[in-house]
């Protein structure tokens, strides 16, 4: 602590250097007589209210430090270690809620600090954890009033993910795609394959459909960079993918058109797509492609270029240390085991394996809420804008 105000008289500063080793020797009655007399004859500032507020803690009497605390923190509202005081006194109170509060706010001030002694960066680190503390007994009673083995039943799973968000355990992610938004579309980052029994024939293919993606895979040449430049548009290569062979795609059609020579040589894999809801924009979409990814590759976050479709993978040849995430979700594949998920959602995807290709076979469908006229509106506007010159969007899928 340091002083009393500028310019105290010499009887208050007496008091003020005398209270200090009152406190410091244990002697808190003294202690707190002494500030006393400062703060009835003079405008205290907060060290003194926080000289009070320790005696009185030394002294039992936690309503009285509280009260001299709240006088420190309405001189000095951003003081970091009053605020973790505030904090230890009504932790000992056992008002969690109230704790919580104070923990909270005196670390985020210490994250926008710099400069901070190893004192006070011990009690920051203390607070965080009392935060985390009482984030998990906070997150046991919200579970413990649903039932906590009930969470577990895949009813609950919207439930036990919005007790994740509440709880800060994960993170809020929504659909930005990066040229046509449709409005009012679940956020869903994962669909449930329940809800696509046509993919049952594409996985009973897996095998079929991985014979015939061998015999492209054994070509040096099959296969190219997945991110090309338009040399008829500017790109700015944020991500370092242009023209990466890391991450190299296969197709079977291509910006909605087949690619014929290449579907040609997958005769299985065509049939298989045929019950498929391909998203139909000429010029755009669909696309059916195999998607590589090289030993130690890494795609960076990123989002597609519409909410209005689901991108579906086949998982053909999945080493380990592979896997994608998509919002908060972070999945690996499986082999034969298709997925479907929302790319307008912030994903990205990884191949950590030190010998292995990864490869999936992508294409992408209507999102099943639309309508057959809103599929057919989508598609009109988007080859509008394209005739209107400005350009397929660029569409990054994995």
């Amino acid at each position: 602590m340091n002083t009393v105000q500028p310019g105290a008289s010499l009887d208050l500063q007496a008091a003020w250097r005398d209270g200090a080793r009152a406190l410091r020797e244990g002697r808190a009655a003294q202690a707190l007589g002494l500030f006393n007399k400062i703060t009835a004859a003079s405008q205290a500032p907060s060290t003194v209210w926080i000289g009070v507020a320790m005696a009185h803690r030394a002294l039992a009497d936690r309503g009285q430090e509280l009260a001299a605390l709240q006088q420190a923190l309405s001189l000095e509202p951003r003081d970091i270690r009053v605020l973790i005081m505030v904090a230890d006194n009504h932790a000992a109170a056992n008002d969690a809620r109230a704790a919580g509060a104070y923990y909270s706010t005196a670390v985020k001030i210490a994250a926008a600090t710099t400069g901070l002694d190893r004192g006070l960066e011990a009690e920051v680190a203390r607070a965080q954890q009392m935060l985390e503390n009482y984030a998990a007994g906070y997150g046991d009673h919200l579970r413990d009033s649903l039932g906590g083995a009930a969470l577990a039943q895949p009813a609950a799973r919207r439930m036990s993910r919005a007790l994740d968000l509440m709880l800060g355990k994960t993170e809020l992610y929504l659909q930005k795609p990066t040229s046509f938004y449709f409005p009012e579309l679940p956020n869903i980052e994962y669909a449930d394959r329940a809800q696509f029994p046509w993919l049952d024939k594409v996985e009973a293919a897996t095998h079929d459909i991985r014979t015939e993606l061998m015999r492209v895979l054994e070509e040096d040449t099959a296969f190219a960079p997945y991110v090309e430049a338009d040399p008829n548009r500017p790109f700015f290569d944020g991500h370092g993918m242009l023209g990466n062979p890391d991450w190299s795609a296969f197709y079977l059609w291509k910006a909605g058109a087949p690619v014929p020579e290449n579907a040609a040589r997958f005769p299985a894999t065509m049939a298989a797509l045929e019950d498929a809801p391909l998203c139909r924009v000429p010029g755009r979409t669909p696309s059916i492609l195999f998607s590589l990814l090289r030993p130690g590759a890494h795609i960076p976050p990123h989002h597609g270029f519409m909410n209005a479709r689901y991108i579906c993978h086949l998982p053909l040849i999945v080493p380990d240390g592979c896997a994608m995430r998509v919002g908060s979700e972070t999945r690996a594949w499986n082999e034969g085991q298709a997925c479907v998920f929302d790319d307008s959602i912030e994903h990205e995807a990884w191949n950590r394996n030190s010998d292995h290709l990864r490869v999936v076979m992508i294409f992408d469908i209507w999102r099943p809420e639309l309508t057959a006229a809103e599929q057919d509106m989508i598609s009109t506007v988007l080859q509008a804008v394209d005739a209107y010159g400005m350009g397929a969007a660029a569409d990054a899928t994995l």
